[in-house]
């Protein structure tokens, strides 16, 4: 766990963005030792109702890297963090008829990644921030950054008009659409990309069981597979379920009325439609915002200066395939504490190392995010990737350490960065497809003499 540092007090760090990794960051820096200013677009989350906070949010599962990132800063945030979530060992997969479910673990030796709610973490690191005494200013828009290459400027514009605050160093975790990044890109080179995904995805309920606390199994993310659609559930502490349907924007299109999605729902999903309920969809349906979803990269993540740079969704936006979205976002954290460290204090010296040696892993998570959906709508129920699969975990099975799946490197093996992990992927992944293929043969080989002794016998009669 990290130390205060006296010597750094002198030392100002203002962050824009107090979603989870600009909260993670300004824990970070204010356990150095630094002055940290916290500054959010969005009103005081304590003063909106709960219960609206989440429509566009699908839930998160924290896994190893995430959890890792965390007990750098602080090793009972981590504890806390961990007395809130529903751990789950792999998926289940629902057919289409509604009464066959399928679990396919995801560890070797019975690991999980945890499913816990946005809006708790938030408000726990928000909670942490305010006992460590960061300050935190909400309804600040940020407008302008400026004087980048000596003392960077902040300028907001608040309800009582515009200020301005200026820090020796500046760091941007708004988001997607981050205004900061939009303002360290007209006083750089920043590479820069922004790319829509055909998809979209509306938030839905699964509500406790009066009986058993949990409809389904809690120890499990849960997919409804359709090919081109989808539907996933992630269970909650009171025993309701986070559900998102997923489908492409033409999908969602040809649905026009909320009677058409319920009956859209039974067809397709009937377990989950009896789940949720027929109020409860057509309701969600009418009401329920359609969230886009796209991907973001940006290089390089810091000034030329080395006074400001970008962490999380407004350096690498990735869609949420892959639930590394918030794990990768603070394990930027992580890497820039270290960076510091290495550096000797120098925040400089840190920020100019950061892009060069994040980008690899920030490419890899993004592009297997993207590929994980088509993963998860259809490969799962493919009896040749699950052949495939089965192979690669008795093989991880055997050979602990030396053949380990690509999902239990992402997911549990903090130690080994992105690309490093895709890199080795595609070896095993080639020794695969020779024994998938020699089984192939052998199979066939087997067949055509069997056949042969039959043709022959029959023959000489």
């Amino acid at each position: 766990m990290s130390t205060s540092n006296t010597s750094n007090q002198s030392t100002s760090i203002g962050i824009v963005g107090a979603g989870l990794v600009g909260c993670l960051a300004a824990l970070a820096f204010t356990r150095k030792g630094y002055e940290v200013t916290l500054f959010d677009l969005r009103p005081d989350p304590a003063t909106i109702d709960r219960s609206k906070r989440n429509l566009r949010s699908i839930n998160l599962a924290v896994s190893n890297r995430g959890l890792r990132a965390v007990a750098n800063v602080d090793e009972k945030l981590t504890r806390k963090i961990l007395r809130h979530v529903i751990p789950m060992k792999g998926r289940m997969i629902h057919d289409k008829t509604g009464l066959k479910q399928e679990s396919q673990l995801y560890g070797l030796d019975g690991e999980c990644i945890n499913s816990i709610d946005r809006s708790y973490l938030n408000d726990l690191l928000l909670e942490n921030l305010v006992e460590s005494g960061v300050e935190v200013y909400f309804d600040h828009k940020l407008v302008k950054l400026s004087n980048v290459d000596t003392k960077p400027i902040l300028e907001f514009a608040t309800r009582d008009g515009n200020i301005k605050e200026q820090f020796d160093y500046v760091i941007g975790a708004d988001g997607a659409h981050s205004h900061f990044r939009h303002q360290m890109q007209k006083g750089m080179r920043m590479d820069f990309s922004q790319k829509y995904i055909d998809m979209q995805y509306i938030e839905l309920y699964i509500p406790p069981d009066p009986e058993k606390k949990f409809a389904i199994d809690a120890n499990h993310l849960h997919i409804w597979p359709r090919h081109d659609f989808m539907l996933i559930a992630l269970a909650n502490e009171d025993g309701s379920f986070t559900s998102t349907f997923f489908s492409p924007w033409r999908v969602i299109e040809s649905i026009k009325s909320s009677a058409d999605f319920t009956h859209f729902f039974k067809e397709n999903f009937p377990d989950a439609y009896e789940l949720i309920g027929e109020e409860a969809l057509a309701n969600a349906y009418d009401n329920n915002p359609r969230g886009s979803l796209m991907q973001i990269s940006a290089y390089p993540y810091n000034s030329p200066s080395g006074k400001a740079i970008i962490i999380g969704d407004a350096a690498h936006s990735m869609v949420p395939f892959y639930g590394q979205g918030m794990n990768c976002g603070f394990e930027d954290v992580r890497i820039l504490m270290e960076l510091i460290e290495e550096n000797e204090g120098n925040i400089e010296k840190a920020f100019l190392a950061y892009s060069p040696q994040r980008k690899d892993d920030l490419d890899a998570i993004c592009k297997l995010a993207l590929d994980n959906y088509y993963e998860m709508s259809s490969k799962v129920t493919n009896i040749w990737y699950l052949t495939k699969k089965k192979l690669d975990y008795t093989l991880g099975s055997w050979f602990k350490n030396k053949w380990l799946p690509l999902y239990t490197m992402i997911s549990f093996r903090d130690d080994i960065p992105y690309s490093q992990a895709v890199a080795i992927e595609a070896k095993q992944s080639r020794i695969l497809n020779n024994l998938q293929l020699g089984l192939v043969s052998s199979v066939l080989v087997y067949g055509a003499v069997q056949a042969a002794k039959v043709y022959a016998k029959w023959n000489s009669r």
